[in-house]
């Protein structure tokens, strides 16, 4: 179908601007950038109400990480058990932090009715592979281990958006029984493969392929030790066993093919998994819901299946 109209107003919003793209710049211009279009355009009046909010550690593989719980209106753990999602911000494992993603965080912790913490992993450069998944595998690991305190309830789930997505899915393959089920949002699932939406969706649609080749360069630098390739790649690893996931995939998006390839290998190995891919759309929209109501219908959607996987009947 058609690019969505207003998604591709918000795109020649973007163009007009003149700001250089992100694969021109450093990565502390890319996470100002980051930043000045997700936590600088949300109104006061826009912000996702949940009943609580509250800054955090916990453990990463290098020492204490900052993280923030977010609970559901009403909630108490040690009264009204909920789920606990472990939430991994996308941005190419080199920009995004707790801000750029606290509005999806709040949306996700009240369309799911689970408490949601959201972590702050290394970032490359600085910390380049495999800092990112070791970080999520020991914050996921510290989130089982205080789980009452957390949510209250046994079910502990992963969540993350493209790069978060890729470290949602190595920390269910790695944590195994530990994980109730996966939300993976346009996963950068592979990375050593290439599929016909590269070329399909190299220009125009947000992401391209100059910045994916960007995140790559600054993440896993030459040299790096890959001999553990399902740690960068968990297309490339051993899915037999895992939780039941959401993978959810958008028209225009360079990384389509191999999230669906993931979920693809998902069901091939018998693990139920729901693969849903949003016409119309590109990568990002999660953070675009406010400028697009197809956007904003997709999240909901996405949401309301997640919310079924985490509250079983």
């Amino acid at each position: 179908m058609p690019l969505d109209p207003q998604t591709r107003i918000l795109l020649d919003f973007i163009a007009a601007t003149g700001r250089p793209s992100i694969e021109q710049g450093t990565p502390e211009e890319g996470r100002a950038g980051m930043r000045a279009m997700t936590v600088d355009l949300v109104q006061p009046d826009q912000i996702v109400q949940v009943g609580a909010v509250e800054e955090a550690k916990v453990d990463g593989a290098e020492g204490a990480l900052a993280a923030r719980i977010y609970r559901p209106l009403g909630s108490d753990p040690a009264t009204d058990p909920r789920p606990t999602v472990v939430y991994l911000h996308g941005g190419g494992f080199v920009i995004g932090d707790l801000d750029t993603h606290d509005q999806s965080c709040r949306r996700l912790c009240h369309d799911t009715d689970a408490v949601v913490l959201s972590v702050d992993y290394r970032l490359a450069p600085e910390d380049p592979f495999p800092a990112a998944p070791l970080d999520a595998i020991a914050a996921t690991r510290w989130a089982a281990a205080n789980i009452r305190d957390l949510g209250g309830n046994d079910v502990l789930a992963v969540a993350g958006d493209s790069a978060g997505g890729n470290l949602a899915a190595v920390v269910a393959q790695r944590l195994g029984d530990a994980i109730s089920a996966q939300l993976l949002i346009y996963p950068a699932a592979d990375g050593v493969g290439d599929y016909p939406s590269y070329a399909e969706n190299a220009e125009g649609y947000f992401l391209t392929l100059p910045m994916l080749e960007w995140f790559r360069t600054n993440y896993v630098p030459e040299g790096a030790d890959l001999s553990d390739i399902a740690l960068v790649a968990p297309l490339q690893g051993d899915v037999s066993g895992v939780c039941p996931a959401i993978v959810v995939t958008a028209e225009f998006d360079p990384l389509r093919d191999e999230g669906e390839a993931y979920a693809a290998k998902l069901r091939e190995a018998g693990v139920p998994v729901d693969a849903v891919r949003y016409d119309g759309l590109v990568h990002g929209f999660q953070e675009m819901a406010l400028m697009s109501t197809a956007a904003d219908r997709a999240v909901a959607d996405m949401f309301a299946r997640f919310k079924k996987l985490l509250h079983p009947a």
